[in-house]
């Protein structure tokens, strides 16, 4: 037997181009033959010239790249989050209307506080917070007055109960009636509105997350603590629910930095478990410290630090935008906004009304099933005290007098 011997390719002599081309079967230049990587290198002289400086334009370019996704990103959240919690297009936010209330020169605002964002917690429904915010527009003023949850009042359809019961009852009965917004917080408006001598404009009707997470997103709040005890405050409570399970709450007196769940337990904590102190007067404790805190969110998101950073104006409207639910427009929220940052802090009174110039206004009182309530001090459904009270709040202070 011969061994063939392979021969050599043959050029077609009539074919000169295929010279150019390798025959079937032949192997072309290939760095892994063998199953070995061959060095593949390129000579120093044929880099690029100023390579680090390509590089560098790269990097930068890469890096705007990322700046406008992340600003496009946030600016996106902004708006969706901004039209979520406000009635009306998010192009809306663009606009600067005049709000309702504001060429008479006062602007009335409904802040109602429940734990619906809460399932594991008794009476979530109940608005067991519940305040009015005036702004004086002309003055650049305002104030704000708490009302006991335990106030006991006519709910019209559904008789006498205490008030943290009216945006349920409204809730139930799908109330509708022309001047109100529908549902619970328009029998929330009608009810506040005739007892107090007031025309409520807006309302906001507000969850644990918002406050919660409207600290958060500001970078924590400071509240200056002044207690009946030198001690400051202290409530070892447990009574907290499986969803918004907190610490005790313990704050010094004096300046205290809090963020989100602290800002949370104090606006919860009304001091009555036992060994608690610094809470004489129990749930007006409570809700005069949440004045508080409403004051000092107010001036920490006007603040330079938060108003020039669009990531915690995201964060902030993220907060609002499925744990507040208000009929403000968002073509009315730009002008709320420059109106609150033209009223400095000392310009906005905090009114609970069980101290009014040192005087009580409320009294208690046992409803007929046994329920310790409050009631007005003049008598059951007699708010003319209250109501002068409030006339004198929304009172323009007289203009000063020249001698010429």
């Amino acid at each position: 037997m011969f061994k063939k011997t392979k021969q050599p390719h043959q050029v077609n002599p009539t074919n000169p181009e295929a010279a150019a081309f390798p025959a079937i079967g032949s192997t072309l230049p290939n760095p892994y033959y063998n199953g070995t990587v061959a060095a593949v290198s390129t000579p120093v002289d044929k880099l690029p010239k100023h390579s680090w400086k390509l590089w560098l334009k790269r990097s930068l370019i890469t890096l705007l790249m990322v700046a406008l996704a992340a600003g496009l990103f946030v600016g996106v959240k902004f708006l969706i989050n901004a039209s979520k919690a406000f009635d009306g297009n998010l192009f809306g936010l663009f606009q600067d209307d005049k709000l309702r209330g504001e060429d008479e020169g006062r602007v009335n605002i409904l802040l109602a506080g429940n734990s619906a964002d809460d399932p594991g917690h008794g009476g979530a429904q109940l608005t067991d917070s519940l305040m009015i915010l005036s702004l004086d527009t002309k003055n650049n003023t305002a104030f704000m007055m708490s009302i006991p949850r335990d106030l006991y009042v006519e709910i019209p359809g559904n008789g006498y109960a205490k008030i943290n019961e009216v945006y349920v009852d409204g809730e139930e009965d799908g109330f509708n009636e022309a001047g109100y917004p529908e549902g619970g917080m328009g029998l929330l408006e009608k009810v506040v509105g005739q007892n107090f001598g007031l025309e409520l404009h807006y309302y906001a009707l507000i969850n644990y997350t918002a406050l919660k997470e409207a600290v958060d997103a500001v970078g924590g709040i400071d509240v200056n603590i002044q207690s009946d005890d030198s001690r400051g405050l202290y409530d070892p409570s447990r009574d907290w629910t499986k969803s918004f399970r907190a610490p005790i709450v313990k704050l010094p007196n004096g300046v205290n930095h809090l963020d989100g769940q602290e800002a949370l337990n104090l606006a919860r904590a009304r001091g009555n478990a036992a060994g608690s102190y610094g809470y004489g007067q129990s749930d007006f404790t409570r809700t005069a410290n949440q004045r508080l805190m409403i004051v000092a969110l107010k001036d920490k998101a006007a603040s330079t630090g938060v108003a020039l950073n669009p990531i915690k104006i995201a964060s902030l409207l993220d907060s609002f935008g499925n744990n507040v639910n208000t009929d403000f427009k968002t073509t009315e929220v730009r002008r709320l906004y420059d109106l609150s940052k033209l009223i400095p802090n000392d310009k906005i009174t905090s009114v609970g009304l069980n101290d009014v110039d040192g005087k009580n206004l409320l009294m208690s009182y046992r409803t007929r099933s046994g329920q310790s309530a409050l009631v007005p001090a003049a008598g059951i459904d007699d708010y003319d005290d209250i109501q002068t009270y409030i006339e004198k709040l929304t009172t323009p202070p007289p203009a000063p007098t020249t001698n010429e």
